[in-house]
C-alpha cells in the first residue's frame, strides 16, 4: 500500500514538474505532502502582522475582475464556481474571454470529458492543457499549486462534488500569491454538479440549457457574490455570437 502512494504522488509531482517545464518555471512547481499540517496560530501571526491601519471606515478598492459576458465579471486571484448541467459549456466561455493556456484537471474516472470538437465553436481546444489525477486529493492539490504558480491565466477543476471551506481558502491564497509572484493574477474555477454549494467562493454561478426551436438559450444565474446580488439573465447563440438578456416572463 505504501509502495503504491508514494508511486501516485511521484507520478503527480512528474506531471506538475513537466507543466513547470512547459511554462519555464525554475525548479517546477512545490510538492506538499497530501498529509502536511496547516499552520499553527503562532506560524500564521509571524507570517501576517495586523496592524491598526488594516481596520478602516474606508471601502476596499474594487478587485481587477475578467469581463466574460455582459454583466459576467470574475474578479482576478480569486476561486469562483461553476454549477448546473451547462457549466462545461460557460467555462469554455470564461476560457475565451482570456489569453495564454489553460489548465483543465479532471479525473481519470471521470465520464463526461472535455471533447475538442464541441469545444472548438467556443474556444481553441489548442491552448488547454488536460490533467487527469487518479486520486481523489490531487483534484484540489494539482488546482492549488497551478494556481500558486501564477503561470496561467486560467485554471478549471471539474470535480465530482463542492469542496468544504478550508481547501476554498487554501485555493484563494494560492492564487493570490500567484497574482503576486507569477506572470498572471489567476483565475480559478470548480466546477459542480447540481446547485453546487461550494463555501467561501468569491462567486457562484448556475447555467442551464433553454434552448427553443430555432435559437440555442441558456438561462444563466448569478446565485452568490461578495459585491452583488443575486440575478438571472438568458443567454442566447446565433451564428456564434452571445447575447445577455433578462430572463423571459411566461
Amino acid at each position: 500500500m505504501n509502495r503504491l502512494r508514494t508511486k501516485a504522488t511521484v507520478d503527480s509531482r512528474k506531471v506538475l514538474d513537466r507543466l513547470g517545464d512547459m511554462f519555464g518555471l525554475i525548479g517546477g512547481f512545490h510538492t506538499r505532502d497530501a498529509h502536511s499540517p496547516l499552520r499553527t496560530k503562532d506560524e500564521q501571526c509571524n507570517l501576517i502582522r495586523m496592524s491598526a491601519h488594516v481596520l478602516t471606515r474606508h471601502s476596499h478598492t474594487a478587485r481587477p475582475a475578467l469581463p466574460v459576458l455582459g454583466d459576467m465579471a470574475l474578479p482576478l486571484a480569486r476561486l469562483h464556481e461553476i454549477c448546473g448541467p451547462a457549466r462545461r459549456s460557460l467555462a469554455m466561455r470564461v476560457a475565451a474571454a482570456t489569453r495564454g493556456p489553460v489548465i483543465w484537471i479532471a479525473p481519470t474516472w471521470l465520464s463526461d470529458r472535455a471533447n475538442p470538437d464541441g469545444m472548438l465553436p467556443l474556444v481553441d481546444p489548442g491552448r488547454f492543457i488536460f490533467v487527469s489525477p487518479q486520486r481523489p486529493e490531487d483534484l484540489l492539490w494539482s488546482l492549488e499549486e497551478v494556481l500558486r504558480s501564477g503561470q496561467v491565466p486560467l485554471a478549471v477543476a471539474d470535480l465530482p462534488d463542492p469542496p468544504p471551506l478550508t481547501p476554498v481558502r487554501r485555493l484563494h491564497l494560492a492564487a493570490e500569491t500567484g497574482a503576486a509572484d507569477g506572470a498572471f493574477a489567476p483565475l480559478g474555477l470548480i466546477l459542480t454538479p447540481g446547485d453546487g454549494g461550494a463555501p467561501g467562493v468569491e462567486t457562484r454561478w448556475h447555467m442551464a440549457p433553454a434552448h427553443s426551436a430555432h435559437h440555442n438559450g441558456w438561462q444563466l444565474e448569478r446565485r452568490r457574490a461578495r459585491t452583488a446580488p443575486p440575478a438571472a439573465w438568458h443567454l442566447s447563440e446565433t451564428n456564434g455570437q452571445w447575447q445577455m438578456a433578462p430572463p423571459h416572463r411566461d
